[in-house]
């Protein structure tokens, strides 16, 4: 259990820093093959704030999930601290 744990948190980490990077910082150069498609007019920068959006949104769930498994396990530092 506390491996899933941990992936959660460390894959929940890993979206909300892409997503924030996307979003806010407007890198959309981590979305794989967005600028070709940009200048041929396939995608817009709608497309990429979504992209953005989706995984920020997955990410906050995802450490969401973490703590939840965290603070249910009999295991859990929460619990054991009692």
């Amino acid at each position: 259990m506390t491996f899933i744990i941990v992936i959660a948190f460390a894959l929940g980490a890993a979206f909300i820093l892409f997503g924030y990077l996307i979003l806010y910082k407007k890198k959309y150069d981590l979305i794989n093959g967005f600028t070709a498609d940009f200048r041929e007019g396939r995608r817009d920068e709608r497309y990429a704030r979504r992209i953005g959006l989706i995984e920020f949104v997955t990410g906050i769930v995802l450490v969401l999930i973490g703590v939840s498994l965290l603070l249910l396990t009999a295991n859990g530092w929460m619990l054991a601290a009692q």
